[in-house]
């Protein structure tokens, strides 16, 4: 199996491998597999897969949608949704962004590197950055859409515990939702709003918080998740 580019040039420059070491591998389809490297060039490296190790992890139903903040606070978001889990990560459009662009190539990077990270086995899918009325309009009708609405709502923890099946969480941008975009979730059949306690949090803090206490609740941290 032979690797080339950006790959080659980790292996070889950055971790230094040589003729008979081993490599840990994920394809994002299978799972993890053990290789040996067969030549390290100054190119290439050539592996010879020699078994699986893992097949690809199960992922909890859960989305992740996030309106877009500053790049390094929305890069830390991405980076801690993969490693707590999230099935799909979708970037939203809303009127108090102070962002409305999304490098892919830079998230999936970063995805990449989380996962290798906490040894995780499944990349989350990465959505388009959708507006916040065409998310509304196209959301799939049997998926719970957790609204965390800084003006109050459920407890988050009763919320998760209480619903079952496919879900998802919205959080806002660093200035929150306007009025007439409040309304307008609220207003939604899917949604229920939640709050996440007595202090206002950041758009990052909200997000990461949030998917932490959904896996913990309704995913995978426990010996079996409750929807199985």
């Amino acid at each position: 199996m032979p690797l080339e580019g950006g790959q080659a040039h980790y292996l070889g420059k950055v971790m230094r491998v040589s003729t008979g070491d081993a490599v840990i591998l994920c394809d994002d389809e299978t799972g993890e597999w053990m290789a040996r490297v067969a030549e390290a060039g100054k190119r290439d490296v050539l592996l010879t897969v020699e078994r699986q190790l893992r097949p690809r992890e199960g992922v909890p139903d859960f989305w992740l949608c996030a309106a877009l903040t500053k790049k390094a606070a929305f890069d830390l978001v991405i980076e801690k949704a993969t490693e707590l889990g999230v099935a799909e990560l979708v970037p939203v459009l809303t009127r108090r962004c102070v962002a409305d662009k999304l490098n892919p190539e830079r998230a999936r990077t970063i995805m990449t590197e989380a996962a290798e990270q906490c040894a995780r086995t499944a990349l989350p899918l990465l959505a388009n950055p959708a507006p916040l009325a065409a998310l509304l309009r196209d959301w799939p009708a049997k998926r719970r859409l957790f609204f965390a609405d800084e003006v109050g709502g459920v407890p988050a923890a009763t919320a998760f515990a209480m619903a079952s099946g496919p879900a998802a969480l919205l959080v806002g941008p660093e200035g929150g939702f306007d009025d007439a975009e409040r309304a307008a979730i609220r207003a939604h059949p899917a949604a229920i709003a939640i709050t996440l306690g007595p202090r206002v949090l950041r758009a990052e803090t909200a997000a990461i918080a949030a998917t932490g206490l959904w896996m913990g609740t309704r995913g995978d941290w426990g010996a079996q998740a409750l929807d199985e």
